[in-house]
């Protein structure tokens, strides 16, 4: 396989995994929202050299039509466009609907008209789960919609895996747990945290300090794409990136602080905080059946992979990319 497709490429593991596949001297075709600015993201800010090597096209993946023109000549498809904020699900679901779901569905109709196209990638969140009904948690696990963002989510995992056995598609589904590291949006925990650090808060806001998360850095989770798309073992799976450990939000907080050597407090934003029944309290993946199916294996230790990110955000430069004074839904 030579050229392949990644949807999503402007954004945080969409942009990291473009750089990742032409350093592996893939050609890859990165698909961008279209907009006036003629901005690619995150794909502006790598190397020359990198851009470079990279094709682009513009569109929207709920135009089925661009959808279909940006696959032809690709021989594989990494689908990462996604609406991913979840208070932003609360107010404006259809939006979720539409992009989430239908965009997926066009990448699956658009795989099954082209015969170039050798394997497809849906990616899929830890998000479906719920609040661990048993843990860790393995692709077994029961689904359940907490929010309209997760919902979404699931109806493409579950339509995507209908293409795999009505139609013989190659699917895989690609599930990382929570990846952290530069270039993420500031609605995360961990950007969060360190910018308003970085802009001299001796208060930092957050929401709920005591649901856990399975905290995954943004190399590792692209290793995971790398090597699932490398092995045909993956077809038709479900399969989760995770590191098969938890951490609370409270621990996350206080790593960033003893880092920073700060002495921060924090404060309890009522806008941060998720409504009870959707809040997600407990997350800690299995990474078994990803170990057996790949030679993957976890190389950045969550305390490396936060020194690596608050040294990405402490360049002035990216810190002028964000706005440290407002709550991004």
């Amino acid at each position: 396989m030579e050229k392949v497709l990644v949807t999503g490429a402007d954004g945080f593991i969409g942009s990291h995994l473009v750089e990742k596949l032409i350093k592996e001297e893939y050609k890859v075709r990165a698909f961008v929202f279209y907009n006036s600015f003629n901005s690619w993201g995150w794909i502006d800010s790598l190397s020359a050299e990198i851009k470079n090597k990279i094709e682009i096209f513009s569109g929207d993946v709920r135009d089925p039509n661009g959808v279909y023109e940006s696959m032809k000549g690709v021989d594989a498809v990494f689908h990462l466009a996604a609406l991913i904020g979840i208070p932003f699900s609360y107010h404006s679901p259809d939006s979720y609907v539409d992009t989430n779901i239908k965009g997926t569905l066009n990448i699956l109709q658009a795989a099954r008209r082209l015969s170039t196209i050798k394997r497809v990638f849906i990616t899929s969140t830890s998000e479906v789960y719920g609040t661990a009904q048993f843990v860790p948690i393995t692709e077994v696990h029961p689904f359940q919609g907490q929010s309209p963002y997760s919902a979404t989510k699931i109806s493409a995992d579950r339509i995507a895996e209908s293409f795999y056995r009505s139609f013989d598609l190659p699917v895989t589904i690609v599930r990382p747990f929570n990846t952290f590291g530069p270039r993420q949006s500031a609605r995360a925990i961990i950007p969060s945290i360190i910018i308003q650090a970085l802009s001299g808060k001796s208060k930092i806001k957050l929401g709920d300090i005591t649901p856990t998360r399975d905290m995954v850095y943004i190399s590792d989770t692209i290793d995971g794409f790398v090597e699932i798309f490398k092995s045909n073992k993956t077809i038709g799976e479900e399969i989760n990136i995770a590191t098969q450990t938890e951490l609370s939000v409270n621990e996350i907080a206080g790593e960033i602080f003893m880092q920073m050597k700060l002495n921060c407090e924090i404060e309890t934003d009522n806008e941060r905080i998720r409504p009870d029944k959707s809040e997600i309290k407990r997350l800690l993946g299995s990474n078994e059946k990803l170990k057996k199916l790949t030679s993957w294996k976890q190389k950045v230790s969550f305390e490396e992979g936060i020194r690596k990110t608050i040294d990405w955000f402490s360049d002035k430069k990216n810190q002028s990319m964000y706005k440290s004074d407002i709550y991004n839904m």
